[in-house]
């Protein structure tokens, strides 16, 4: 019985390519058995409340997760936790932080671990929302606007994902970097509001207003297109551009922005309605992640 020496699938007899990676099978040469990963342990968790939602998380003794920083509401005391940079090497360590620190988010994780009995963690976001819950197959990846990560199991890998195409970035409204997570694990994400799901088909195409969008996979198509007309643009109230998604893959939407949030808290400093921005200030915001690096005390 022959394995591929490259991902230890079986090989048939007198196969020259490994069906599962097209790696080329070698003559002569023993093939190596590599077992597969264990599978992650399941993440115990109940969410509570409505609109003011509440993730408690039961940690197993030594099961591992990492939070945003800020996000947590309580902890057991016997779960440690512990604030650093996500990463093996020293590196690893410094190029994770900035590309974190390109997300908009803070230089480092807070980890949390069980000690040798059950414990409880506590996590909320900082305004009126829901959490979204994504459980993660290995190699399952997750694209998250900005500031949507709540945590993650210590098996899920963050990472960051460039908007490829230049519309979408200077005037989507999330500017050009978004957050791609990937699993093995379960994924907590946090978003304004009531929460749509869609599952999108093969060429199936969704029109969101910029902002609203809180997660896609990585399967769906994300581009930026003006509204119909310039009187539509100018006088319908709903903003110059909307969000083309394109399927097929699965589309989640917010039904509260932050930046409509604060306009209703605080009218004054608003004067325009609903979501619409100057073009110079969308184009502006579009960058803002790359500013927010070098400005930033962290």
């Amino acid at each position: 019985m022959a394995f591929c020496t490259n991902c230890g699938t079986q090989l048939g007899d007198n196969a020259k390519f490994c069906l599962n990676c097209g790696q080329a099978v070698g003559s002569g040469a023993p093939a190596t058995y590599y077992p597969p990963a264990p599978p992650v342990e399941p993440l115990r968790y109940d969410i509570e409340g409505h609109n003011l939602q509440i993730a408690r998380v039961h940690l197993q003794p030594n099961q591992e997760i990492y939070a945003e920083a800020g996000k947590m509401v309580y902890k057991s005391a016997n779960v440690d936790w512990q604030t650093r940079m996500a990463g093996q090497s020293f590196s690893d360590k410094i190029i994770g932080a900035i590309k974190r620190k390109l997300t908009g988010e803070s230089l480092f994780f807070t980890y949390f671990r069980a000690n040798s009995a059950e414990g409880e963690v506590g996590f909320a976001g900082h305004y009126p929302g829901k959490i979204q819950v994504f459980e993660l197959a290995p190699g399952q990846t997750i694209m998250v606007q900005r500031d949507g990560f709540l945590f993650a199991q210590g098996t899920v890998g963050f990472d960051i994902a460039m908007v490829r195409k230049l519309g979408a970035g200077l005037l989507g409204g999330e500017g050009f970097i978004l957050q791609k997570l990937t699993g093995p694990g379960a994924v907590f994400v946090h978003a304004g509001g009531d929460h749509v799901d869609f599952t999108l088909a093969p060429g199936q195409v969704l029109q969101v207003q910029t902002g609203h969008l809180v997660a896609f996979e990585p399967t769906v198509d994300y581009d930026i297109q003006m509204v119909g007309s310039i009187r539509t643009a100018i006088f319908g109230g709903e903003g110059l551009f909307l969000a083309t998604l394109t399927g097929p893959g699965r589309v989640i939407l917010q039904s509260m922005t932050l930046e409509r949030l604060r306009h209703e808290l605080s009218p004054g400093e608003h004067p325009h309605s609903g979501e619409e921005r100057h073009p110079l200030r969308a184009i502006s915001d579009g960058i803002g992640g790359l500013g927010s690096f070098f400005s930033s005390d962290d």
